[in-house]
This record gives structure tokens, sequence and C-alpha cells, in this order.
């Protein structure tokens, strides 16, 4: 085996179509169901410009991705017909205080010095043409930021992958490495040891355990966001709406609302909190009072992959030179996911990253490079 990946959620599996693209052999280990984390539990933002308001060194990669995406889509969709839920008719940031008001002006004007043709700030009276069910007294920010079905995407790479030639072994629980000098030269797992060439450790929030075992200290955490779906009678919203003050609402097929979403730190528990339920309808009905008379769907949680300084690790371990460890996305991984692929198999294949890789890797210097809304 070429290369090993171990994690099958959406970082995993688009690792994985790369490499089968570029004709490398592998197979993906996963402990349960295929995009079961935080993968199929993300509302499927590609936030580009409305997750980033000052200069951050993951700009680049999130342009680049977001860029990406309605190529690789349509590659996506030809290999495995899934429906992956695309939608790009744009999203609006808006404020709900002053505060909000000034520091959303502040974001819009970062983004308009650099790419103005990608935004355009609204008044609240166009905001209400644009979308009459949205409630504000403030401006907006409108971007051309896409969304996704989160969970379709991530089975989608799995699958496209699978169609190259790739193999994934679902219920397959990966514990222990097979050492050989200054190499990992096989994994130990429920179904016996996997020899590979190069291994790739793509699990998120547990990818702590496994940095361990290989001498690696990784300051990350998980966060617990939980999120609520309603469905409507007719139509609310066409755009994703993102209130500066965290929740957002995705407009999904069929009048579904993806409301979304808390943040509780270092939690393994995917259980959702009334509370948590009662605040996020609370401040979605602020935003769109008709949701009061929608139809509760349902609550989940996933546990999202955060690191002390904000930023992914993504990169090549200092000792083990074939082993390489890509997590700690956060709220981006959807969004990164398409260049994570292209990125982490140059790596593998010991080629040059078109990117500077310098502030994702695993013994950098931390900085404080944390997102705000």
């Amino acid at each position: 085996m070429d290369v090993l990946i171990i994690g099958g959620g959406i970082i995993g599996s688009s690792v994985a179509f790369e490499l089968a693209k570029r004709g490398a052999s592998v197979t993906v280990v996963e402990r349960g169901e295929l995009a079961q984390e935080a993968s199929s539990a993300a509302a499927g933002m590609l936030g580009a410009h409305s997750e980033f308001s000052t200069d951050h060194p993951l700009i680049p990669l999130a342009l680049a991705s977001q860029s990406l995406f309605p190529s690789i889509i349509a590659e996506l969709v030809e290999l495995t017909n899934i429906n992956i839920g695309w939608n790009d008719v744009g999203m609006l940031k808006i404020a709900t205080t002053n505060e909000e008001d000034r520091k959303l002006m502040e974001h819009y004007e970062f983004w308009r010095r650099i790419q103005p043709q990608h935004v355009r700030w609204l008044t609240a009276e166009e905001v209400a043409q644009m979308e009459p069910y949205v409630q504000t007294d403030y401006g907006a920010m409108y971007t051309i930021d896409q969304q996704v079905d989160a969970r379709q995407l991530s089975l989608a790479f799995a699958h496209a992958a699978i169609a190259k030639g790739a193999r994934f072994l679902p219920y397959t629980e990966a514990y222990d490495f097979v050492f050989d000098d200054e190499r990992i030269v096989g994994v130990k797992t429920t179904r016996g040891t996997i020899y590979a060439k190069q291994i790739v450790i793509a699990c998120g929030a547990w990818t702590p355990f496994f940095a361990e075992k290989l001498q690696l200290s990784l300051h990350m955490y998980p966060v617990k966001g939980e999120c609520i779906a309603v469905t409507t009678e007719k139509r609310l919203l066409r755009a994703t709406v993102f209130a500066k003050n965290g929740c957002y609402i995705v407009p999904k097929a069929n009048n579904r609302l993806v409301i979304g979403a808390s943040a509780l730190v270092h939690s393994f528990h995917k259980t959702v909190q009334a509370c948590s339920v009662h605040e996020l309808l609370a401040r979605a009905m602020r935003i769109v009072p008709e949701l009061a008379f929608a139809t509760f769907e349902g609550a989940w949680a996933g546990i999202r992959p955060q690191t002390k300084d904000g930023m992914p690790y993504i990169g090549e371990h200092p000792q083990y030179a074939n082993v390489f460890v890509v997590t700690g996305h956060y709220r981006n991984g959807i969004l990164l996911s398409a260049i994570t692929g292209r990125c982490v198999s140059d790596m593998v294949e010991g080629k040059e990253v078109p990117f500077d890789m310098t502030p994702f890797s695993l013994t950098r210097k931390e900085g404080k490079h944390a997102l705000h809304h």
C-alpha cells in the first residue's frame, strides 16, 4: 500500500480522492461510519469572505479552495451521482447591535480592499428587498460565499476516491503503529496490521491520541457545536444569513433551514443541551421572526477540532518522515477540504506545495490567529 489514511471524514476522504486520482494505492480506515463526526454535523458554508475579517494565514488557502469547488463538485457528481446540495446564492452577514455594525463595516472594508468584486454593502432597505423575511435595523455585507450539504460532500469525496481505486474500511479502528527505526511501516487496527509506505493521520479532534504515540505534542482541544433544523411551509431564505454574533441560518432543499451553532469547549459528548436549542432559536427568530411558526425537525452536535492558536496542523512529522498529520480545521473543514486534499497529496509525493505552509507546521511557535465574529 502506498498510503494509509487514518480517518474517514471530509479531510481524510479529500486526501484519498486526490492521491487516488494521482495513481497512488490508498486505504482509509475509519473507526465508525464514513463522515460520521464533524463532517456530517457541519452546516456546509464555504465562507471564505464571511469567516475572515482581518489578515490571516489561512486566507490564501480559503480563497483557493473556494475557487476549486465548482470544478471539483462537477467531477464528484460525475463519478458518484451524489447530490451535493450546491447553493451559490451568496451570504448576508448582518449585525444585531451598534457595536456589531461597526465591526461589520470594518469587516466589509477589509474585503473591499482585497476583492471588491466579491463583496457588497447593502442598506437595511436593500436587505429587505433581497430577503423580505430578514429583520434588521442595520446594513449588511453581501458575499459570494456558497454552501453545500456537508455530509453529502464528504460521502462524495469518499465514493469518488473509491471510483478511482481507493479502499475504505469503515468500522476499523486504528490503535497503534509499527515502528522501524525512523519510519512507521504499519498501523495496527481491529482488522489486523496494515502496512504502508506513507501514513496520513486525519482524525479531527481525536488526532492527539495518535500524536502522543509519536511523541508529538499538538496544542488542540475539542469544541462541541450544536445545530438545529426546522422546516417551513414557504421558503423564507434564498441566501445564507450569518449574524455577527455567531448565529447562522442556512437554507437547504425543501424549505429546510439549518441553524447553528453553539461552541462548548473541551467536550466530546455529542448530546444537545436544551439551553442551546433555546438560545439558537431565540437568536434566529430575532433575525427571521417568521421562524416562530416553523416545524422543529431535530438537533445534533459535532465535535470540531480547534487548536490553541486557531490554525490547523498540516505537515510532516518532525521525526518520522513518512508520517503526515492534518487536523485542527475547526469550523473551516468543509471550506478547506478541497485545497487540503491537494496540499497534503503534494507533501506525500514530495512536491513543493504552492502555498506558505509554515504557519501550519506541526512544530510551529504558536501565534494568535483565532477567528472572531
